[in-house]
C-alpha cells in the first residue's frame, strides 16, 4: 500500500478537531514533507520520525513521501502529530497493517529512541474521544490525566509497543485515572484572628459568588484571608471539575490528577501583562482569569497592576467569559471566577491607621486611588476596609472559626440558591431579582433612599440587590428584609478616599 491514512487531534483553544494523518509514498528523490498549514514545530516531525524509525529497527522509505495534515486550513502546531505521522509512514510502506476494528485516534511526541513523550492539552483531546466511542492512544506521563475523561485510553512509553499492538503481537492495556500523592490541605479560616467584618464579607462572598476588595494597611491580614475563600466554596462538580482539569492541561501543558475537583487559587504578580491575564499569544492559550474558572484569582496590591490590565478584567467579570481574536482565528475561553483584590490605603500603606503616621500627600492618595477605574470598583461587590490589630487585640482574640464551619453555613445557602434559581446569587439576571428578591416595605423604602443618597448606578443597584440576596440566603430567609439591604449597602462604600 502507498497510502494510508491515521487519525489525530489537533489543540485549538478548548476544543480538539480531528484532523487525518494521510501518507503517500510516490516516485521521485527520496524527501519527506509536510503539508497542511504546520507549524515550525510540525515541520521538524520528519527529523524525529526519521531517528524513531531507524533506532526501533524499522526501514525508512527511501521514496518522495508526503504528509498531508486535513483539513488543510486548519492550522497545526505542536509535536502531537508525530506518532501518527511514525505510523502512516509504516503502513504505507507495508511494514505494518493498516489499523482495523476500533477507532484509534494518535496523539504523542516521538523522541529519537522511539519513546513516546507526554504533549499538552491531553485532556480536551481525551474527552472528544470520550464522545466520539474513539480509543486514545498517548504517551505513558499523559494517560493518567486522559483517563479522567472516562474514555478508552492506552498509555504507552515505546513504539514498539504501538506496533505490536496493531501488528496483533501483543495488545495494549486501558489506562486508569492516576494517582499520586494527595494534594496539600487548604488554608483553614482558624488562622485568621478577630477581623469579623472581613471574615463576614468572606462568607458572603463564598455562598454568592461575589467579588471582593480588602483595603488595608500592610500587616492586617488581607493576603492571609484571601488565600483561605477557596476552602469556604462549595465542592465542584464533575462538570466544573473538568472544565477546570481542561484548561490547566492546555495552558501548563498537563494536569495533575491530585488536584481533581480543588477549586483553583491563582495569584499573579502585579507586573503581570494585560495578555498574562486575559490570554493570547501568537499560539493563544488561557490566561489567569481562565486558569482560575470556578475558583478564585486574587490580585494583590491592586493598584500597581498595569492599568490596561485591570481594564481587561471588566467584560470577563460580566460576561463570565473571554474572547480572544486573532487574524486566523476566534477563540473563546470560560473565565467565570470569584475576584478577590487587596490594596493599601494610600502609598506608604498608613493612611487611617492610629499607631502610623501617613507621609502621603492628599495628591497622592488621590492618584493612588485613581488608578482602579470607576467601572471597575462598580464591578466588585464587596468592598471592606481592614484594619491593623494591635499586639494586645491579637492577645485577647478567642479562637475563630474554622473553615469547615463556615463552609457548612455556605454550603446550604448555595443549596437554597440552586433549589429556587438553579445559580449562585452572583449570576441573575436583572429579570429575576424581581421574582426572588422580594422587599417588605421597610427594605423597600432603604433601599430607594440609598439609591438617591449614594448615586448607585444599574449595576451598583443589582449587585447590592443580589448581596442583600446572599446574606438572605446565610439567614434562610425567604424574603429580604432591611437589615439585609443595610448591610448589603455597608460593603458598595466604596474604598477610595
Amino acid at each position: 500500500m502507498a497510502l494510508a491514512q491515521i487519525q489525530a487531534r489537533a489543540s485549538v483553544g478548548i476544543d480538539a478537531p480531528r484532523v487525518g494523518v494521510e501518507v503517500h509514498l510516490g516516485g521521485g528523490l527520496p524527501s519527506l514533507s509536510i503539508v497542511g498549514l504546520p507549524n515550525t514545530a510540525v515541520r521538524e516531525a520528519r527529523d524525529r520520525v526519521r531517528g524513531a524509525l531507524t533506532t526501533s529497527g524499522f526501514e525508512f522509505p527511501r521514496r518522495r513521501i508526503t504528509v498531508n495534515l486535513a483539513p488543510a486550513d486548519l492550522p497545526k502546531d505542536g509535536a502531537r502529530f508525530d506518532l501518527a505521522i511514525a505510523l502512516g509512514i509504516l503502513v504505507a510502506s507495508g511494514q505494518l497493517p493498516e489499523p482495523s476494528g476500533d477507532t484509534l485516534v494518535f496523539c504523542a511526541e516521538l523522541a529519537l529512541s522511539g519513546h513516546l513523550r507526554p504533549v499538552n492539552g491531553t485532556l480536551p483531546v481525551a474527552l472528544r474521544c470520550a464522545a466520539a466511542s474513539e480509543t486514545l492512544v498517548v504517551a505513558g506521563d499523559n494517560a493518567g490525566e486522559a483517563a479522567l475523561a472516562g474514555g478508552r485510553v492506552h498509555g504507552v512509553g515505546h513504539l514498539l509497543e504501538v506496533t505490536r499492538h496493531l501488528g496483533g503481537q501483543r495488545a495494549l492495556t486501558l489506562a486508569q485515572p492516576g494517582e499520586r500523592d494527595p494534594a496539600p490541605p487548604m488554608p483553614d479560616l482558624r488562622d485568621v484572628i478577630a477581623q469579623a467584618p472581613a471574615r463576614r464579607a468572606l462568607e458572603i462572598a463564598a455562598a454568592g459568588g461575589h467579588s471582593l476588595l480588602l483595603c488595608g494597611p500592610p500587616g492586617s491580614g488581607k493576603s492571609l484571608m484571601a488565600a483561605r475563600l477557596p476552602g469556604l466554596l462549595p465542592a465542584m462538580t464533575d462538570t466544573e471539575a473538568m472544565e477546570s482539569a481542561s484548561l490547566h492541561s492546555i495552558a501548563e501543558g498537563c494536569f495533575d490528577p491530585a488536584y481533581w475537583a480543588r477549586r483553583p487559587f491563582r495569584h499573579p504578580h502585579h507586573s503581570a501583562s494585560a495578555r498574562a491575564l486575559t490570554g493570547g499569544g501568537a499560539r493563544p492559550r488561557p490566561g489567569e482569569i481562565s486558569l482560575a474558572h470556578h475558583g478564585v484569582l486574587f490580585l494583590d496590591e491592586l493598584p500597581e497592576f498595569p492599568r490596561e490590565a485591570l481594564e481587561a478584567l471588566r467584560e470577563p467579570l460580566e460576561t463570565g467569559a473571554i474572547s480572544v481574536s486573532r487574524v486566523n482565528a476566534r477563540l473563546h475561553f470560560p473565565a467565570r471566577f470569584q475576584l478577590v483584590a487587596a490594596m493599601n490605603p494610600c502609598p506608604c500603606g498608613y493612611d487611617g491607621d492610629a499607631d502610623h503616621d501617613c507621609r502621603c500627600t492628599p495628591a497622592q492618595i488621590r492618584r493612588y486611588g485613581n488608578r482602579i477605574s470607576g467601572p471597575l470598583l462598580d464591578r466588585i461587590d464587596l468592598q471592606v476596609r481592614v484594619p491593623r490589630l494591635t499586639a494586645a487585640q491579637l492577645d485577647a482574640c478567642p479562637d475563630s472559626e474554622s473553615s469547615a464551619v463556615v463552609a457548612r453555613r455556605v454550603q446550604a445557602a448555595r443549596e437554597c440558591q440552586l433549589a429556587r434559581d438553579g445559580t449562585a446569587a452572583s449570576q441573575l439576571p436583572v429579570s429575576a431579582m424581581r421574582r426572588v428578591g422580594r422587599l417588605d416595605t421597610a427594605g423597600r423604602r432603604l433601599m430607594q433612599q440609598a439609591t438617591r443618597q449614594f448615586g448607585l448606578s444599574a449595576r451598583g443597584w443589582h449587585r447590592c440587590w443580589r448581596i442583600a440576596r446572599s446574606i438572605a440566603d446565610l439567614d434562610d430567609a425567604a424574603a429580604i428584609r432591611e437589615h439585609h439591604i443595610a448591610e448589603a449597602l455597608s460593603y458598595r462604600e466604596r474604598v477610595q478616599r
